[in-house]
């Protein structure tokens, strides 16, 4: 018989999901099964908080305690840069392969370092939005009408200040 849970342990589950969907109970159901807890409720909460997110993979971080979960999304640099470039949403069964081809001020790049500042390995400001920056490029967006290389160029000679966060 396995050992009894401790109700005040709190245990962190992250999980990647879908924003404004209920996740599939067979990813689910592995992780949070063994904790008591049902898989259709818990989704059912994710669903409710990613509802901001609607389309774009986000990662959630469910705190459970004591049989019960709560969600909090812990956004990546890619769905802040896709949010920022505010497209339209769009069904991910009929369209595939989508291009974003959007352009972006430096400020929202800015903020966006800010956000995820906390999680960068740089020691500096500056390193933070150089890693942003490199998101942008894989993203496929443009920054100030030239491409994220240029931008990182223009950090690196000078031309553009970095502000102290």
């Amino acid at each position: 018989m396995p050992p009894k849970i401790d109700p005040n342990e709190v245990k962190i589950i992250y999980i990647r999901v879908r924003g404004g969907e209920v996740p599939g109970g067979s990813s689910l159901a592995p992780k949070i099964g063994p904790l008591g807890m049902s898989p259709k409720k818990v989704g059912d909460d994710i669903a409710k908080a990613t509802k901001t997110w609607k389309g774009l993979n986000v990662t959630c971080r469910l705190t459970c305690q004591n049989r019960a979960a709560k969600v909090d999304v812990v956004p990546s640099a890619s769905s802040l840069i896709i949010k920022a470039l505010k497209e339209p949403e769009r069904d991910r069964k009929k369209v595939k392969h989508v291009q974003h081809n959007g352009n972006l001020k430096l400020e929202e790049i800015f903020d966006i370092a800010r956000t995820m500042r906390e999680r960068s390995l740089a020691k500096e400001f500056a390193g933070t939005v150089k890693e942003i920056l490199g998101t942008a490029n894989s993203v496929g967006c443009r920054v100030n009408g030239k491409t994220p290389v240029e931008v990182i160029e223009d950090i690196d000679n000078g031309e553009i200040t970095v502000p102290d966060a």
